[in-house]
């Protein structure tokens, strides 16, 4: 009996370790291992850059704003955690992008309690995530008034995550209260107030999935107080009709003619599963980020060339 039973008991076990290697994937952040998570600048794939060129391209108007630098797109594949895939169009562009960068501040932020430089109260956590999903100025001021703007210069610029960096275009920035008054620190490169790169951006949602910023428990802290937006316009409004049952990590930011947003798809089908970065300049930007989805959708589907 016990030799029969033997051969089940191998199969069963190895059917659960299968069942958590799948769990372990469809899980964020991302239980990978660290051999295996590379410099998402490495991860450049000519077929998908390709893909995402050609699709843009062929939108007149895109295309236009493409070569003007007044639009920049950044695409990272995450339907296979090993073998992500990463393209981008004027990618080291660094534009102005309103309360998109927030996103500096939630990891500064993150940063500072994690070394007991600021106390972790039920004020902060609830700022943090007025910030993040209704884009609350006033809790994104007083979140900069918390931690400082050194602080913030000195997370983006930490070698560990580099999101600002001078030689390569600037990144994520902010510099400025979200409201009227007080000092500023703008970026050296041009003089913005709260600026980003796509190139940055997707590294950052990149980074987040794989649960590396500060740590494995602030990422999970700050994928939480990123999903479910309670913004429903640009990239949300899209998905919400073609992907509602699709878990969503997301910030966005407009301001006069500058719109942008940044989002993290990550649908029960590991088809659907992506971070998608979008800055443009130009009056109909929001209906221009609500029309890339489908299309960057469709980048995403077409063969390995």
């Amino acid at each position: 009996m016990y030799k029969l039973m033997r051969p089940n008991r191998l199969l069963f076990l190895l059917s659960l370790f299968v069942c958590f290697a799948i769990s372990a994937q469809d899980e964020l952040p991302l239980n990978i291992d660290n051999s295996k998570i590379k410099p998402l600048q490495k991860l450049l794939d000519s077929s998908l850059q390709t893909n995402l060129r050609d699709e843009l391209a062929s939108h007149p108007d895109w295309n236009d704003l493409i070569v003007q630098k007044k639009m920049a797109v950044g695409l990272v594949d995450l339907s296979d955690p090993e073998n992500v895939r990463f393209a981008r169009v004027n990618g080291n562009h660094m534009m102005y992008a309103a309360s998109l960068p927030k996103i500096a501040i939630l990891l500064a932020a993150m940063d500072a309690i994690e070394k007991g430089e600021l106390k972790e109260t039920s004020e902060v956590k609830k700022d943090m995530r007025l910030m993040i999903s209704k884009s609350d100025n006033s809790a994104a001021t007083r979140m900069i008034d918390g931690v400082g703007y050194d602080k913030i210069e000195a997370v983006m610029i930490d070698p560990k995550y580099a999101f600002y960096d001078e030689h390569k275009g600037g990144g994520l920035w902010v510099g400025k209260r979200y409201g009227s008054g007080g000092d500023t620190n703008r970026e050296p490169l041009k003089n913005l107030s709260h600026a980003a790169s796509v190139t940055q951006v997707c590294r950052y949602y990149y980074l987040l999935a794989n649960g590396k910023l500060v740590n494995q428990k602030r990422s999970k802290q700050m994928l939480d107080i990123m999903e479910d937006p309670e913004l429903h316009h640009k990239f949300v409004n899209t998905l919400d009709q073609i992907a509602p049952a699709a878990r969503l990590f997301r910030k966005s930011g407009s301001w006069r003619t500058y719109h942008s947003d940044s989002i993290l798809v990550w649908g029960k089908n590991s088809n659907r599963r992506y971070i998608l970065v979008a800055l443009i300049d130009d009056a109909n930007g929001e209906q221009i980020i609500r029309d890339l989805v489908k299309p960057i959708e469709k980048v995403l589907k077409k063969p390995v060339l």
